[in-house]
């Protein structure tokens, strides 16, 4: 569960009326129900379902040069994130490489479980699935400890020590409320007892995956305490209180980015790659970890990650140093036209998507509209202001799926399969304005519409909503990224085509992200209105797309604080079901929020790591196949000549 970082920079010369509706009320190519298709889009093949395999003799060593978001570098390595460094720069570009998750998902292009790749084995079920037990493999961290399961006790402590504030993953009620017992009968092995029956599926996806092992040397509250190296005695994340004491002494630790090369926690590590440097701009170097335990061993010398400030100076550096200067690049959207040239250079287009969806949160609890962010009207007409094939064809290049719903379109789930192309709330300013005049609104177009009947009934404005109320609030989105820039600058212009004027500003990603958090309405941190960071979430490390983490009440993912009892008795039942029945539950549930609009949906670009119009890899890199959850596997990646 992860918002991704959008690509982009540079303004783009496409004004916001080049989307193709935005001269009348009803676009003929956003108010259509069907479904949008990516130019020659594959679902298999090498560098998806199988792995690159470049002709030429297999060379070892070598570096990979690979490219991050504009402005978005890792700036957290502690892999417990919260909700404020939950993204992809940090845990699919950085962390899951240098520590390895208990459970590993996503490889071959397949949003599935491999357990090849995963520190624990297949997890039993038992005592009418409340008992649930996990045998590890003999791993090894990098400074000689065992992987063991007190080291995933560790991590449970630290997370219950207060999970609503250290871990972005956390819903009220599941893991780790739901846990009521941690046994480590063995080193190998630990019983999890769980407070009633679950979906084993969903467990194994949902909540095991949350899980890291961590290394017992950061077992301490300060770097002046001697590292420990076994369970001799009680150590400080035995009792909730030195458990917090844990967790804060990390997470300042992580957030001490200029010591991350030379601090002796994050030298230990147990997955494939270690930190060699980390410079001020955001450059991160890998190299091999020569302890690593699993399969295959990194043959290649390093992985660079190359900061941009810009879409711009990603794409300038693509094509005057090619694949000697970016191995893997994310290819910006405003230059997909410009593909065929691209590959020229010496690169292979892989255009996988991401298991994820695009969105952006209303904040249902800002104390001055979010009574009207809360009445569903509202969020279904503002749904019929989103041309999403207008700005697929103008700003994207078609290299983007409209979304209509919580269920990923691609690539294709074994576990999720409903037909995500139905549209209930097609472009449409008519529709709109229809929707809000039928709820106690006076409609001025260009100007601002206010509401004219207050009170609760069907044909009034609703709960908290005063007579002669306007409708105006700010929307602020990831600075500088062009496509996503022109997309806001439309919604706005068809928005005060129906009277709602919103104001629009822009800032860095991490600003974005961190503006956006769950929060209640006499927070200060409460007054953000709406805050797009441009890409959507992932569906990762709650790999099953079953809602509870991003609409279930209290959820940290849950940004907006949407909070309705139907969407939550469905959720329900995607979590307690039979697995016979998990697919059934999963369509009642994205149907049910496809109607009720808990965000704003817009179109999900293509692009493994982020939201753009795909990845270019080097001719010659051998081993690459995209990840269906954005994780980086450069253990498997070698050079040929």
């Amino acid at each position: 569960m992860r918002r991704i970082a959008v690509l982009g920079a540079a303004l783009l010369t496409l004004s916001a009326a080049a989307c193709g509706s935005s001269s009348s009320s009803n676009s003929s190519a956003g108010a259509g129900a069907g479904q949008s298709s990516i130019s020659g889009a594959p679902t298999a093949g090498a560098g998806l379902t199988s792995a690159t395999a470049p002709s030429g003799t297999r060379q070892a060593g070598g570096t990979v040069y690979y490219t991050e978001g504009p402005s978005a570098p890792p700036n957290y390595i502690f892999p417990m994130t919260s909700a404020q460094v939950c993204g992809t720069n940090n845990i699919s570009q950085l962390q899951a490489m240098l520590f390895r998750p208990l459970y590993w998902y996503g490889n071959n292009y397949s949003p599935t479980l491999d357990y090849d790749y995963s520190v624990g084995q297949p997890p039993a079920f038992s005592n009418g699935d409340k008992t649930v037990t996990i045998k590890l493999k003999p791993w090894k961290w990098s400074n000689g400890e065992s992987v063991t399961s007190r080291q995933v006790a560790f991590w449970i402590n630290l997370y219950k020590a207060d999970p609503a504030k250290n871990y972005c993953g956390y819903v009220p009620g599941y893991f780790p409320d739901n846990v009521t017992g941690v046994q480590t009968p063995d080193p190998q092995t630990v019983v999890l007892q769980l407070n009633r029956s679950y979906n084993p599926e969903w467990f194994t996806y949902n909540e095991l995956s949350q899980i890291y092992p961590l290394p017992l040397a950061w077992d301490r509250t300060s770097l002046s305490q001697p590292a420990p190296t076994s369970e001799h005695g009680r150590l400080p994340d035995a009792t909730k209180a030195g458990a917090e004491s844990v967790y804060k002494f990390l997470d300042a630790q992580s957030k001490s980015l200029g010591t991350w090369g030379s601090s002796p926690l994050w030298s230990v590590v147990d997955g494939p790659f270690k930190l060699k440097g980390f410079t001020s701009t955001g450059q991160v170097t890998l190299v091999p970890n020569p302890s690593y335990s699993g399969a295959p061993k990194p043959t290649i010398s390093s992985l660079v990650e190359q900061p941009f400030t810009s879409d711009t100076a990603i794409f300038n550096q693509i094509r005057s140093a090619g694949p000697q200067g970016l191995t893997i690049a994310n290819l910006p959207s405003q230059y997909a036209p410009q593909i065929a040239a691209v590959q020229g250079e010496g690169y292979d287009y892989n255009r996988a998507a991401s298991y994820s969806i695009n969105y952006f949160p209303l904040n249902l609890n800002n104390p001055r509209v979010g009574p009207i962010f809360r009445q569903l009207y509202f969020r279904q007409a503002f749904q019929h202001l989103i041309d999403q094939q207008g700005w697929v064809n103008a700003f994207l290049h078609n290299t983007a799926i409209p979304t209509y719903g919580p269920i990923p379109s691609s690539p294709p789930s074994p576990l999720a399969s409903i037909d995500v192309s139905l549209n209930p709330f097609p472009f449409s300013t008519s529709a709109a304005s229809q929707l809000l005049s039928s709820h106690g609104w006076k409609v001025v177009s260009g100007g601002t519409t206010t509401c004219q009947h207050p009170g609760t009934a069907a044909d009034e404005c609703g709960a908290g909503i005063a007579a002669g109320e306007g409708i105006s609030f700010n929307l602020d989105y990831q600075a500088g990224v062009a496509t996503l820039a022109s997309e806001m600058n439309d919604l706005a212009a068809q928005a005060k085509r129906v009277g709602i004027n919103l104001q629009l500003t822009t800032h860095p990603f991490d600003n974005v992200i961190s503006t956006a958090v769950a929060c209640q309405p006499t927070q200060p941190a409460c007054s953000w209105t709406a805050e797009n960071w441009g890409a959507g979430w992932i569906y990762a490390p709650d790999f099953l797309p079953t809602g509870e983490s991003l609409y279930a009440p209290g959820a940290v993912a849950n940004y907006g604080s949407f909070n309705d009892a139907g969407a939550t008795r469905l959720i329900i039942q995607t979590i307690t079901g039979s697995a016979a029945q998990e697919k059934q539950a999963l369509a009642n549930y994205a149907r049910y929020m496809e109607q009720h609009v808990p965000v704003v949906y817009g179109p999900t670009s293509i692009g493994t790591y982020q939201g753009d119009a795909g990845t270019l890899i080097a001719k010659n890199l051998g081993g690459y196949a995209a990840n269906a959850y954005g994780y980086m596997t450069p253990e498997n990646w070698y050079f040929t000549r």
